[in-house]
């Protein structure tokens, strides 16, 4: 199928990968609603840490699951079997740091095989990311609403441009890593870009 078209039938989930991706974004919406209520204290407030949850669940659980749908479609136009998975014990790990005050998240990642460029391997790879750029400029309108309008567009556009930040980084299995390799323009205008409006973001998000 590579450098040919790519349907809705190419684009199948299995029963494990539906429960991987669900288990995901529950866990990631509560991570980041613990830690942005300031850890386990929250959670004598049920009805403030359920607001959160929906607003964290929309908006950081938004962001992870097109990010990882992003790198698994690209893959399919590429030719490749793709399928994500969970990692369960790293969920565990972000909701225990969530719980102190602090996050970690490595969710999980979409995992492809078959023949495969540099290119072709990077073009997968920054998808994600776009897709958490393209996803602020979604979310950014709901600045200029009230409320909980407001507070998910402060955290759809926040996040999503962390999460885009945060995935360019060249390290390990990172998106940046890959990116870089393929090639450093692209690298240079995803990284630099998203990292410098992450941390205008940043100010707006945490003030």
């Amino acid at each position: 199928m590579s450098g040919g078209g790519l349907s809705i039938a190419d684009i199948r989930f299995s029963g494990r990968e539906v429960r991987d991706l669900l288990a995901a974004w529950i866990a990631l919406g509560a991570a980041f609603a613990l830690f942005f209520g300031g850890g386990a204290g929250i959670l004598a407030f049920p009805a403030a840490f359920l607001v959160l949850f929906v607003i964290n669940f929309l908006t950081a659980g938004v962001g992870f699951l097109l990010h990882e749908l992003a790198h698994k479609v690209v893959a399919i136009r590429y030719g490749q079997v793709a399928e994500f998975r969970a990692d369960y014990s790293m969920l565990a790990i972000a909701i225990v740091t969530a719980l102190a005050g602090f996050i970690f998240a490595a969710p999980g990642a979409v995992y492809h095989r078959g023949r495969i460029t540099a290119r072709e391997n990077g073009i997968i790879a920054v998808a994600g990311p776009v897709t958490n750029l393209l996803l602020a400029v979604v979310f950014a309108p709901l600045l200029f609403g009230s409320g909980v309008v407001y507070e998910v567009g402060r955290f759809g556009v926040g996040i999503n441009l962390f999460l885009a930040a945060f995935n360019m980084i060249p390290f390990g299995p990172l998106d940046g890593k890959k990116v870089l390799a393929w090639s450093k323009a692209v690298f240079a205008v995803v990284f630099l870009g998203s990292a410098a409006l992450a941390l205008v973001a940043l100010l707006v998000l945490l003030f």
